[in-house]
């Protein structure tokens, strides 16, 4: 009997506390719908607001290239013979005609003595030809010769003249290619490795490669642009929203692999005067001193241009830049009443931790600095929109539920209207 008297106990107390549960949780819905229902017009949301206004910037373009050698000699065998020595350090700076390698000359020398004893053949044949001719000259009057054999003795003396030239031309060939033994330097630069080696047969018919000199100092650096960029500066230049800095020369600096600066200026000079067909590009070729070899030929770097001065740049800050699919990039701009809207904008290089705006603003205009992220949300869960408020001082009271907000204060000092009480 005890037992029946306790389970309606507990099922009693189990159904006021359910009841207390349902009563309590209407009153909270209750409360959530009051306040739903209280919420009109756009959320506010702090940021701090900034007004748009032209600056003076250089203009700097970046362009990658590769640098490449002034001057670039293969140093190749003109004679055929055995390599008997080579007389430099690889690596290391030469002169011109500085002597590098050293063919076996003792083949040239014995073809440059056959040349010279023919030489003296053909001089000893033209004096005895001139000898007769002489003589005949003397006795074709009186009829001492036929006039048959004074034109042949006449002719004997022109053919002995022709060996003669042809043996010093042969005598000549034989002492270039004797010079050709010792194989020199033909011009100033930094050598590389030897591409053969002593005792190895060296051949001047099929011009054997030896080494290679190249010249470091000035050097070469090669990069392209596209078409469209020169003709959007041109139309700058021309609208006068550029300035250029020089109609002369063009400095060019240089930025290395490693992100530091090549110490030493250059200017640019030469431009190709044809655009690429296939990529729409033309080339450009800049020259840096390199007095200590720092620059490589193949070296990778990128070309910094100053092309002149835009008076009416547009620097935003890169946190208040949305940067979408396909690199479109949008901002949030602060209209009348501090009501916030995005504008799709473009936007050129950044310079430090702000992004050239190249269309999409314009001066007097405001716009969100901060707060991207919080904007976007609000956007997204109010359809009537986002109202821009100041943000509250980190070191003030947190305010009193039912007090107004502040208004926007932009950076030029000037606040917004306040928002409707919520």
């Amino acid at each position: 009997m005890k037992q029946r008297k306790h389970q309606k106990f507990f099922f009693f107390a189990a159904l006021t506390a359910l009841a207390g549960t349902l009563a309590f949780s209407g009153c909270d819905e209750k409360k959530e719908e009051a306040a739903t229902a209280g919420t009109t017009g756009p959320t506010p949301v702090p940021v701090t607001v900034e007004t748009v206004e032209y600056q003076e910037r250089e203009l700097v373009q970046e362009f990658p290239g590769r640098v490449d050698a002034v001057r670039l000699a293969d140093v190749s065998a003109r004679v055929t013979g055995i390599l008997l020595e080579r007389k430099f350090e690889e690596g290391a700076k030469v002169e011109k005609g500085q002597v590098l390698f050293q063919i076996d000359p003792d083949p040239l020398l014995a073809a440059r003595d056959a040349a010279a004893a023919q030489l003296a053949g053909a001089k000893a044949q033209l004096e005895s030809a001139e000898i007769t001719f002489r003589r005949y000259s003397e006795l074709v009057n009186s009829g001492g010769v036929s006039r048959q054999d004074y034109d042949n003795a006449r002719i004997a003396v022109d053919s002995a003249k022709a060996s003669v030239l042809s043996a010093e031309a042969n005598l000549k060939t034989a002492e270039i290619n004797l010079g050709y033994a010792s194989v020199t330097a033909p011009i100033t630069g930094v050598i590389g490795a030897a591409l053969v080696t002593e005792g190895g047969l060296v051949s001047g018919n099929a011009l054997t490669q030896m080494a290679v000199i190249q010249q470091m100092d000035p050097i070469n650096f090669d990069f392209t642009r596209s078409s469209t960029n020169l003709l959007e500066l041109r139309r700058a230049i021309a609208a006068g929203t550029v300035q250029k800095l020089d109609d002369d020369t063009v400095a060019v600096k240089l930025v290395l692999e490693d992100g530091s600066e090549y110490p030493h200026a250059g200017k640019l000079k030469f431009s190709e005067v044809t655009v690429d067909k296939a990529t729409g590009m033309y080339k450009l070729r800049a020259e840096f001193p390199n007095p200590d070899n720092l620059l490589l030929p193949g070296m990778y770097a990128r070309a910094v241009l100053s092309e002149g001065v835009d008076k009416q740049a547009i620097l935003v800050p890169q946190q208040a830049v949305t940067l979408g699919t396909a690199g479109k990039a949008s901002i949030f701009v602060v209209g009348e009443g501090d009501k916030v809207s995005t504008r799709s904008i473009q936007v050129g290089q950044m310079l430090g931790d702000s992004w050239v705006v190249t269309s999409g603003l314009k001066a007097g205009e405001r716009y969100a600095a901060d707060g991207v992220l919080a904007i976007g949300q609000a956007l997204a869960r109010n359809p009537e929109g986002v109202k821009a408020v100041a943000p509250a001082p980190t070191d003030a009271a947190p305010a009193e539920e039912g007090a107004p907000v502040p208004a926007a204060k932009t950076s030029d000092g000037n606040a917004g209207a306040a928002p409707a009480a919520q």
